[in-house]
């Protein structure tokens, strides 16, 4: 009975050295796997800001502050300079009118709240059409480009009224993901915009207080 005893005492200690040695190196693993995933992503937001910005000098993730708009919807604004002097605001921003939910765009523009160029950072629309909006808008033919305007007070439209002011040829076949496009690019600018003076970098809100995605 003594040996069956001093047996189960001893499975019982191996079992929770290995317990306690197999939970460390999960904890481990798991910080530097949290480690790695937030440079992967810090850089992945870096290269989106320069992606859409005029040339700068600062470091705008170091300067980002947050806006909301008026459903309380919070955005990251990057705030870019050239020496002491604006060049523009970064603004990461989202729409949840897609065809299949949520896209993220970083969207850029220069201190005059002119789209200089985005970048979609996530979406799940359909392949060969919503998808085109990667290239989409900021491709010069007919009225489909969004660089070079200034979404203003009424927004970005989307239209086949060519040559008119505000509106923009959705992507063929996916008009839905086109106007969820549009409502995101809007919802960037009437934020950092409406709310935000451009030439400061004055803000309305210091930290987001909505879920972000």
């Amino acid at each position: 009975m003594a040996g069956l005893e001093s047996t189960f005492k001893n499975m019982f200690l191996v079992l929770t050295g290995v317990t306690v040695v197999a939970t460390g190196v999960l904890a481990s693993v798991n910080q530097l796997t949290k480690k790695t995933i937030e440079a992967t992503d810090k850089q992945q937001q870096i290269d989106a800001i320069k992606a859409v910005l005029p040339a700068f000098d600062n470091d705008p993730v170091s300067e980002i502050y947050y806006v909301t708009d008026s459903k309380g919807d919070s955005l990251k604004v990057f705030p870019a300079k050239k020496g002491d002097a604006p060049v523009g605001l970064a603004v990461e921003t989202f729409s949840d009118k897609g065809f299949a939910g949520n896209i993220k765009v970083m969207v850029g523009f220069d201190v005059n709240g002119t789209i200089v160029n985005y970048k979609v950072l996530q979406h799940s629309e359909t392949p060969g059409l919503g998808s085109k909006m990667d290239d989409w808008f900021r491709t010069n033919r007919n009225s489909q480009s969004i660089i070079g305007k200034v979404p203003g007070d009424e927004g970005l439209q989307i239209s086949k009224k060519a040559n008119t002011e505000g509106y923009v040829d959705g992507i063929t076949a996916a008009t839905i993901s086109s106007r969820a496009f549009a409502d995101a690019v809007n919802k960037a600018y009437k934020s950092a915009y409406s709310m935000n003076d451009a030439s400061t970098g004055a803000t309305s809100q210091d930290e987001p207080t909505q879920k972000q995605e």
